[in-house]
């Protein structure tokens, strides 16, 4: 098994004792019950210039802790302040440190739309994302089916969230943009050996359509970088450790953005 496997199978088993606390359809029920969103993810992407998704993140598998100190709403607070246009929130718990709470919070303190980044591996987890505050999920097409990508994409139109569907290769752009993603996020870091190759997304940019929102995700480390994505067609970049290591993280966002 791969680590994407392995975090696959922790996130299932996450979901279902989930579902002893609080019933699949009670979940569904109570997130249906709530306004309908208006995708402001997505429409925070769209713009003139390239669009930062910054992540809040304490640690990783590949890197472990990345934040011993993890004053995430501080952090949250400081890339609105910055220009972030989104902010990412980890919320898997065990090999990322992360917590719904972190997203229910930061959620409900800043203007700027989150997205929950975790894992998805059942619809439970898209209505768990709506009541937590999120404005979009993750879905990533290495650990679901076709099939799932599309119910999962139905969802959340229903919803009012938007969703990233996150490809690596050829195979996963082609399928998710049949599948019909608004969206699509190309990972530069290989999730079943975390090596990064921000090559990766100049490769399979020309597979999106214009007309679809096309994210850079991992490896994004210096201002050449963000100049070599813009020129390549990036919409939006999504940078997560770069970011949570640097001192000052508004001097870093600006350092970028130039």
């Amino acid at each position: 098994m791969t680590i994407l496997d392995t975090i696959a199978d922790t996130a299932r088993a996450r979901v279902e004792r989930c579902k002893q606390e609080i019933p699949a359809e009670e979940m569904k029920a109570r997130a249906l019950s709530m306004p309908k969103g208006s995708f402001e993810f997505e429409k925070a992407l769209k713009k003139d210039d390239i669009a930062f998704i910054c992540e809040v993140k304490k640690a990783s598998p590949s890197k472990g802790i990345i934040a011993e100190h993890f004053p995430y709403l501080d952090i949250a607070r400081e890339y609105e302040a910055a220009g972030a246009d989104c902010i990412s929130v980890l919320t898997e718990p065990e090999y990322f440190k992360g917590s719904d709470e972190f997203l229910r919070k930061i959620a409900s303190e800043v203007n700027i739309p989150c997205i929950r980044k975790d894992f998805t591996v059942d619809e439970y987890m898209i209505y768990q994302a709506k009541l937590l505050g999120a404005k979009a999920v993750l879905l990533i097409c290495s650990i679901l089916t076709h099939e799932q990508i599309e119910s999962y994409l139905g969802i959340c139109d229903t919803l009012g969230l938007s969703a990233i569907v996150e490809a690596h290769d050829r195979d996963e752009v082609l399928s998710a943009v049949s599948a019909g993603a608004r969206i699509v996020g190309v990972n530069n870091r290989n999730l079943k050996d975390f090596s990064v190759d921000t090559g990766n997304t100049l490769k399979l940019r020309e597979l999106v359509p214009d007309d679809i929102i096309f994210v850079s995700e991992s490896g994004v480390k210096t201002a050449e970088d963000i100049h070599t994505l813009r020129k390549a067609g990036a919409d939006a970049v999504l940078i997560g450790e770069t970011l949570m290591r640097a001192a000052d993280k508004r001097e870093k966002l600006r350092e970028l953005r130039s």
